[in-house]
């Protein structure tokens, strides 16, 4: 049963039957106009742990002029009491140890359908999507996201109970990547796509779990989702997808390699042979414009830097910082991943050079107290705020002159665009995404070792750019206009989609 609170937004569909299914939606209104359903565990509107939760909210908007794209997300308890009206359209039966579950609708404001899949028993909980108020892996996550899997599959097929079929299904990460397995067990004809936004998230499960999830045992062997001796819910959407990509051309190629394949380059790099792994860069959504972003104490455009100043100001006050020297800041997930600990093995050095740091974040809790540690032992020069705000965040962004940003691996990266839209200049790793959107010495400064000492060269780089006022700020102008919004990525990804169909039509004919 729904709670209380959860109840009051979810309404039955009087004409729906479980005895009769209704007539499905096959033919788009125009031609080109696709029907694609986008599966994901995070969707910013709603809920939201990291990029995966922008990049759902973002790139389903920008498609939708072009397609009739919908999301498919699980019933989290921040979903269904968000205040939403949810209205059940369909009825989904229980599969080995996937429970029955509902599919309810929710219509917002701007015209994006979303389906929320309905199971309070799985869904319904304290904490985050992956994880419990205390930060531990709820253990049933391969029943909660193999059903959202399986419900994506289902509908796909036509047997969802509802008045929408897609002609295609795109996947994103682990928590959706079953979706392409249950698919073709169940022999669908839709295609299937599978975006990986960070390799090194696999989802893993017991061998013993196969016959919880319906897994047939053919599957279960190194051809399928065998993963040294364990299951793994992203080699099954590599898989068995028709088409894979990431979020950046360059982390494209790293992850055919042994150094960043995460153990799956192999298969990988036979995706490459058959022309089924491509990247294509993620891009930052409409609001994130200097000139009119309501989150900013006072908006700014390149070559006015006034509003720049006044967000800078706001920042000095929340952190505690002194009002002299160069400001970088953190904004991040403070995780190893982030090579949070090469910054604080520089951040002395910063400090000695007449820098200030800013630091927004949370993480792993070992990182965020050797960054609050840090914080305690600069008083003026270093201020740590552990946890996240999306005004405060900005306004760092806004307010500060360079990002540090050392990623041991970084599939796309978002915070280094919001950054130069803000002319704050990153300083980061020449790896994945970041490679690609940042020009060093131009709009961003690169440095290629995940080591303390190539970073130091690169922050000493950016100090004597800072002692330049003419060089900073034509540095700042190119960093403004370098980030790419998501309508210039609705291109790349409409093509894929049409060679995707067409394959898939051609598929059928030979039938």
């Amino acid at each position: 049963m729904a709670s209380a609170a959860a109840s009051a937004h979810i309404q039955a569909t009087p004409t729906l039957c479980a005895a009769a299914k209704p007539p499905l939606q096959m033919h788009s209104e125009h031609p080109q106009r696709k029907r694609v359903l986008f599966v994901t565990s995070e969707f910013a509107d709603l809920i939201k742990c990291g990029g995966l939760g922008d990049v759902s909210a973002a790139l389903p908007r920008a498609l939708s002029p072009q397609h009739d794209i919908r999301l498919l997300i699980p019933g989290y308890r921040q979903v269904v009491e968000s205040g939403r009206p949810i209205r059940i359209v369909g009825q989904l039966p229980g599969l080995a140890a996937l429970p029955p579950c509902q599919i309810g609708r929710m219509d917002l404001a701007d015209g994006l359908i979303v389906y929320v899949l309905l199971n309070p028993a799985l869904y319904e909980r304290d904490g985050s999507p992956y994880v419990d108020d205390q930060g531990r892996d709820w253990a049933d996550n391969h029943i909660r996201f193999a059903r959202l899997g399986l419900a994506a599959a289902e509908i796909a097929t036509g047997d969802a109970g509802i008045q929408w079929r897609p002609e295609l299904v795109h996947a994103n990460d682990w928590p959706a990547a079953m979706a392409p397995a249950y698919m073709a067990w169940r022999q669908a004809s839709t295609p299937s796509l599978l975006t990986i936004h960070n390799l090194a998230y696999q989802g893993l499960c017991d061998m013993r779990c196969a016959s919880e999830l319906a897994i047939p045992e053919s599957a279960c062997g190194v051809d399928g989702l065998e993963f040294y001796g364990q299951l793994s819910f992203l080699k099954a959407g590599i898989a068995y997808a028709q088409h894979v990509t990431t979020v950046s051309r360059r982390y494209a190629r790293e992850i055919t390699t042994p150094e960043q394949g995460c153990g799956l380059d192999g298969l990988l790099r036979a995706k490459v042979q058959i022309n089924q792994l491509s990247g294509i860069a993620n891009g930052i959504d409409e609001s994130w414009h200097p000139e009119s972003d309501p989150h900013l104490l006072q908006g700014f455009s390149a070559g006015d830097w006034a509003g720049k100043r006044a967000n800078a100001e706001y920042v000095q006050q929340w952190l505690g910082l002194d009002d002299d020297g160069p400001l970088f800041a953190v904004v991040s997930r403070l995780v190893q991943q982030k090579g949070i600990d090469l910054t604080l093995q520089v951040a002395e050095h910063i400090v000695a050079r007449g820098g200030r740091i800013g630091v927004i974040g949370q993480g792993e809790p070992a990182l965020e107290a050797a960054m609050a540690e840090l914080g305690r032992r600069h008083p003026g020069r270093i201020g740590v705020h552990i946890g996240f705000d999306e005004s405060d965040a900005r306004r760092l962004y806004a307010g500060s002159d360079f990002l540090l940003m050392p990623s041991r691996f970084e599939p796309c990266g978002l915070s280094q665009m919001y950054a130069q839209r803000y002319a704050s200049l990153p300083i980061a790793r020449c790896t994945g995404g970041l490679a690609d959107t940042i020009e060093d010495g131009v709009n961003g400064f690169l440095f290629d070792a995940p080591r303390a000492d190539a970073y130091r060269q690169a922050i000493d780089r950016a100090l004597q750019v800072f002692d330049h006022p003419e060089l900073l700020e034509a540095m700042r102008c190119q960093a403004m206009s370098a980030p790419l919004y998501w309508r210039q990525s609705v291109q790349p990804y409409d093509r894929l989609f049409q060679r995707l169909l067409s394959q898939a039509n051609a598929h059928r004919a030979l039938r």
